[in-house]
């Protein structure tokens, strides 16, 4: 029977539900393989290395916690007491600051006196020279003393005579500097005549400049400088202007006279400014007009004056010597009395050409004419061989004028045309 069955399958067989009992035929005859038992992990106690604590330990341990809290709470309170102290003392240090930058402000405002730093004795202390006086003065704290150099120009306090502030190398000097936009628009061709000449300072002068490595191609040293000698008018200040325009370089022009100065010394340190500028601005080139005012031949002085005057001649000869052939710098001199110069100074090595401008002649008188009066309104009569022809001995600077003062003589008269009456007019004034 059914429950007979059941009894010999034993206790482990199927535990059939109330509702969902299966024949003995659906039943599955496969014996049941027993359940395993559950693995238990025994858990090691968490506190096991904690000591069992009595009331009188957990009171000296609450205690231990307590001084420490109090200890750091103190040292908290101390960092904050510290640190409104530092608040208080970078407040009253930028207000230090601001009264000591005003103070400085007051104390580098002009009038200052401009000097020249001649020795340092200590951090603190320098000689100075300033009104041909040497004095010994102190330093201002804010001075850079890097920048403290012999014979730098430095700004003295106008009552204590401190030094105050160290200017820059060029804030005294007196040499003019030709800018881009004053350069001279002369051309060569506006220059009538002077073919020779024009070709030596073009090698002399330009091609150096321009195109320095056929001289280190060749091996030979590039002329220093040059020297323009001849009657005045003859067109020596006009080919320079000429020379400055084609090569772009920095071009300074100082006369010789601005060279004597009132107080002993102040001549050669320009000269020395002068070629240290140019030493700076290379490419350049120096001119120097009127150059026989400094440059005479050396005798017994009798007089200060003339020692001074000297001592500029024997700083212009050091310079022309001191600096490099590498360097692009180009002087050009120019005189009307070559006669009169120092030997020194024409010797090759310093002046290595010496260009003569002679008293025009007929075809340089010509050549000179069409150059002024190729931009003139001349009426058909106008006849320029009649000046061509004179044997007066016009330079060019004469033709010049007496073309500009035919110009102004028609103006005068109300006329766009100038006659052949105003050219004679003016010839005769």
């Amino acid at each position: 029977t059914y429950y007979s069955s059941m009894a010999h399958l034993g206790t482990s067989g199927l535990i059939h539900k109330k509702n969902n009992l299966k024949s003995p035929k659906q039943m599955s005859t496969k014996p049941i393989a027993p359940q395993e038992k559950p693995t238990i992990t025994k858990i090691e106690p968490v506190l096991k290395n904690t000591p069992t604590m009595t009331s009188e330990s957990e009171q000296q341990y609450a205690l231990k916690i307590y001084e420490k809290y109090k200890s750091k709470k103190y040292e908290l309170d101390l960092l904050e007491r510290e640190e409104t102290q530092c608040l208080k003392d970078i407040n009253m240090l930028k207000v230090e600051l601001m009264r000591a930058k005003e103070e400085i402000k007051r104390v580098k405002s002009v009038p200052l006196i401009m000097g020249t730093f001649l020795e340092a004795i200590d951090e603190n202390t320098a000689i100075v020279c300033a009104t041909c006086t040497n004095s010994v003065v102190k330093i201002l704290s804010t001075v850079d003393r890097e920048l403290l150099k012999p014979n730098t120009t430095v700004a003295l306090h106008r009552h204590s005579s401190a030094v105050v502030d160290v200017l820059p190398p060029d804030s005294d000097s007196m040499i003019p500097i030709v800018l881009d936009n004053e350069r001279p628009d002369v051309r060569y061709d506006d220059i009538g005549g002077l073919e020779t000449q024009k070709q030596e300072i073009i090698e002399t002068v330009e091609l150096p400049i321009k195109q320095y490595e056929l001289y280190k191609q060749i091996g030979i040293d590039p002329p220093r400088g040059v020297l323009l000698y001849g009657p005045p008018g003859t067109g020596k200040t006009m080919l320079v202007k000429a020379v400055a325009n084609a090569t772009k370089a920095t071009f300074i022009q100082v006369n010789g006279s601005e060279f004597v100065q009132k107080y002993l010394g102040e001549g050669p340190k320009m000269v020395r400014d002068v070629f240290r500028l140019a030493r700076e601005k290379s490419p350049s080139i120096v001119f120097i007009d009127e150059v026989d005012s400094i440059a005479t031949k050396r005798f017994d002085a009798a007089t200060s004056a003339d020692r001074e005057v000297q001592r500029v001649l024997l700083e212009l000869l050091n310079q022309m010597d001191g600096f490099d052939v590498n360097v692009n710098v180009k002087v050009i001199m120019a005189t009307n009395r070559a006669d009169t110069l120092d030997p020194a100074l024409l010797r090759p090595g310093r002046l290595d050409r010496k260009i003569e401008f002679p008293m025009p002649d007929k075809r340089q008188k010509r050549l000179v004419l069409n150059a002024i009066t190729q931009k003139m309104n001349l009426a058909d009569e106008v006849d320029l061989e009649v000046f061509v022809n004179r044997h007066d001995k016009l330079t060019c600077a004469d033709l010049n004028s007496i073309c500009q003062e035919a110009g102004m003589l028609a103006i005068r008269n109300g006329r766009y045309v100038i006659l052949q009456k105003d050219f004679d007019d003016a010839y005769m004034s």
